[in-house]
């Protein structure tokens, strides 16, 4: 039988950390005489006891490393956990939200999608605001440790090609991966500390540039205002969209380019594609627009820009004219969403590697048409796909569409419109954070949509953000089989 107590030592630890961390907000709180610091006081404690309970009650001596079974449901755990102890504060104290609905923005913290339930953002506490930007930040963490470490080991979605990067993790070198976590870890908070700086030197006042630092490079697309970025001045827009960029790249190269080798980063393959890919589609719609309005063309590019960016980085922030582009602007951002950006980032969706190499293999299989006997070989990056990672590519894009097909017709099962239900998929399975359709006009939130549509887009988020299959395979009874 499968040995669940590694998991859940684990898991436990993590739980405990998350109920540690809780103290900042509620610190922030107390600090500026808001009486919701008792909330945070009062999760905290319940936080920190319950993951310190389960991990002494799964402690084991000298346990040997995880196998890739108890990875999986580490990885999967963690996911599940964290957003019920995330939400304690939001139920406890302001917004005083139902638990589903807080487990809700729990969840769209912690996955860096960035779909909000809150109404009247503006007036909750400093704490909270921090708190939201925080599960940002952590998931957006978690995310890059697990793309990283975890899933190019577990072979989900074509993710083993990376371990010819030296990033295997398990059995005798695990040390490796505490040494790659450290570096990671600086490399993320340096960014983010860069961000929360160039935001306040750019005018921003300086808890909501520590709020949207956090969020930025977690693309994750919490804002402490209803309005997102919109009513900032274009010098902050400029700053965002560079850092949306920076926050989306492989973190690999960041930790290559602190060991001084930073031609690895101009030089993959997904950097360049994914600035190629982004910078067309921001022409092709900048052009669009200033053909089709009276705008001028310095706001028209800058809009543009921060919001397409903002869609293919999965963050999720936006400026309030949007939604007004019009038909053809709404389809590309709906498919740069589809795509997304690079794996080994915090962003989600296909991702542009495994998009690139489909559309290879898909060309490779048009030359042998032609000629038969020809030999054509499929390389990414210089490197060679083997069939086991095109297979598993191609396995995650069938997973991925038949997925949020499913989301969005059980979505619609439950009374929601079809706009609504198409654009509730798009948004969650792909972590984007836009939220479009008649069930947000009201007030550009999602806590219109039913109780069971909001459960089904919490989960599609957590299939989302932990690349489907990992989630799928659990389900095999063969998983569960010695």
């Amino acid at each position: 039988m499968l040995d669940l107590r590694p998991v859940g030592f684990v898991v436990g630890l993590v739980v405990a950390a998350l109920g540690a961390v809780m103290v900042m907000p509620m610190f922030l709180d107390l600090a500026l005489g808001d009486p919701n610091w008792r909330a945070f006081q009062e999760a905290a404690i319940i936080t920190i006891l319950s993951g310190a309970f389960l991990s002494l009650a799964c402690h084991q001596p000298d346990a040997p490393p995880p196998s890739l079974r108890q990875a999986f449901l580490l990885t999967i755990g963690i996911w599940l956990t964290l957003p019920v102890f995330g939400a304690l504060p939001f139920v406890i104290g302001k917004p005083d939200a139902r638990f589903l609905d807080a487990w809700y923005e729990a969840v769209s913290g912690i996955t860096t999608t960035g779909a909000s339930v809150f109404v009247d953002i503006d007036s909750l506490p400093a704490g909270v605001h921090l708190w939201r930007a925080m599960l940002n930040w952590l998931g957006g963490l978690g995310i890059a440790f697990i793309a990283m470490i975890f899933l190019p080991v577990m072979r989900v979605g074509g993710m083993q090609f990376f371990r010819t990067e030296g990033f295997d993790t398990f059995g005798k070198v695990l040390p490796r991966a505490r040494d790659i976590a450290i570096e990671l870890f600086m490399v993320y908070s340096g960014l983010t500390l860069l961000c929360i700086l160039v935001y306040a030197g750019l005018g921003m006042p300086r808890l909501e540039a520590l709020d949207h630092g956090l969020a930025t490079i977690a693309t994750g697309g919490f804002s402490p205002r209803a309005s997102s970025f919109a009513g900032y001045a274009p010098p902050i827009h400029y700053a965002a969209t560079a850092f949306m960029l920076l926050g989306s790249l492989p973190y690999i190269r960041y930790v290559q380019l602190m060991r001084g080798d930073a031609r690895a980063l101009l030089a993959d393959a997904q950097v360049r594609g994914y600035l190629t890919w982004v910078g067309c589609a921001v022409l092709a719609v900048s052009v669009w627009r200033a053909a089709t309005s009276d705008q001028a063309a310095e706001p028209v590019l800058r809009e543009t820009m921060f919001n397409l960016v903002s869609v293919m980085s999965s963050t999720g922030f936006s400026t309030e004219t949007f939604p007004s582009w019009g038909g053809f602007a709404m389809m590309v951002a709906f498919w740069l969403g589809i795509v997304g950006a690079c794996s080994g980032s915090s962003a989600a969706g296909l991702s542009i590697f495994r998009v690139q190499v489909l559309l290879r293999g898909v060309w490779a299989e048009i030359k042998r048409m032609h000629a038969a006997h020809r030999v054509v070989p499929l390389k990414y990056d210089g490197r060679p796909v083997d069939a086991d990672t095109m297979g598993a590519i191609t396995l995650y894009l069938g997973a991925f569409l038949t997925t949020f097909g499913v989301i969005a017709v059980l979505i619609l099962d439950t009374g929601v419109d079809v706009e609504s239900a198409l654009l509730a998929a798009w948004t969650t399975i792909g972590n984007i954070g836009y939220g479009y359709g008649p069930l947000l006009a009201r007030t550009g939130t999602f806590v219109d949509y039913p109780d069971l549509a909001k459960i089904l887009m919490a989960l599609a988020m957590i299939l989302g953000r932990l690349s489907l299959l990992s989630v799928f395979v659990i389900v095999l009874p063969r998983f569960w089989r010695v």
